[in-house]
């Protein structure tokens, strides 16, 4: 089983690509149909408006929310073809997040004029698989 971080590396290689050769400004199932069809291609599991239920004091709501692009069953994609990004899209994601348990999720902007600024990696309790000498924000407690 492929690292979280190698493949959301991996998915903001190829969605750079994508931005870079076809650019902003089409439809997001345009940019999430090609960037499955990608993934796909090197070899990962895509699921494409992978449906989300929800149960709320008893009710169940089957197929209630759906996730635009859901890689190797461990990694949610949400796309968006707008000019900036908003709290709300960040907040969105979060809850897919946190309804379907997984830790890691990329907010990918393809709408404008670089992908750099329409990228976000959002994270839900997530741990970091990096070793410790690498993480950047680890705090360091050794008293050195």
């Amino acid at each position: 089983m492929k690292d979280i971080d190698a493949i959301t590396g991996d998915v903001i290689d190829v969605a750079l690509r994508l931005h870079r050769d076809l650019g902003p400004g089409l439809l997001e199932s345009v940019y999430e149909m090609v960037l499955a069809a990608k993934l796909t291609d090197i070899g990962y599991s895509v699921v494409r408006q992978s449906p989300i239920d929800i149960e709320f004091e008893g009710l169940r709501f089957d197929a209630a929310f759906r996730v635009d692009l859901l890689i190797d069953n461990r990694l949610i994609v949400e796309i968006k073809s707008v000019e900036r990004l908003m709290p709300v899209h960040g907040k969105q994601l979060l809850t897919y997040l946190r309804l379907m348990k997984q830790p890691v999720g990329l907010l990918i902007n393809f709408g404008g004029e670089t992908l750099k600024e329409g990228l976000r990696r959002v994270v839900n309790n997530h741990r970091s698989s990096a070793p410790p000498r690498l993480r950047v924000n680890q705090i360091d407690t050794s008293g050195e």
